[in-house]
């Protein structure tokens, strides 16, 4: 799958995978035709979270050495608009599984729901592979924002 080479993680349990790019409204309809279905939100919560250590202990490598410095550049790197950017970079608007109405309000085209996936698939990928793994696929992915020998 061309995301995985985007991502430079290939998952080992694809449904993982699937998981992560399932919206709430794409679960749901789902759910009401009798398929189970589960949705990315709980792979979300844990995306951000890790997303969180890493660019924070990212930082502190690069000399980083006060609060203030490391929440503001922080904030600017996980921001909305950043991890939307960084989605749509990567194709995710081209896999994500939105609900009819999404489609049809052009959902993946939407920075919140393209930067809530992004933290899916970073949830995703700890759930397939362990920290390390979520640890190197969110340096890929800031690869810009951070010097090759951190």
């Amino acid at each position: 799958m061309p995301l995985e080479e985007q991502l430079n993680y290939y998952f080992f349990d694809k449904s993982i995978l699937r998981r992560s790019l399932t919206t709430k409204a794409h679960a749901l309809e789902q759910q009401q035709q009798g398929q189970p279905c589960d949705d990315q939100q709980a792979y979300c919560v844990l995306g951000d979270a890790i997303l969180k250590t890493v660019l924070t202990e990212l930082l502190i490598r690069m000399g980083y050495q006060t609060r203030g410095d490391i929440t503001e550049t922080k904030k600017a790197l996980e921001s909305e608009a950043t991890l939307a950017k960084i989605a749509t970079d990567i194709g995710v608007s081209s896999v994500i599984k939105l609900g009819i109405g999404e489609k049809q309000q052009k959902a993946y085209e939407n920075s919140r729901v393209l930067a809530e996936t992004l933290e899916a698939l970073i949830g995703a990928i700890y759930f397939d592979g362990g920290f390390q793994a979520a640890r190197q696929a969110v340096r890929h992915l800031f690869r810009a924002a951070f010097p090759e020998e951190l």
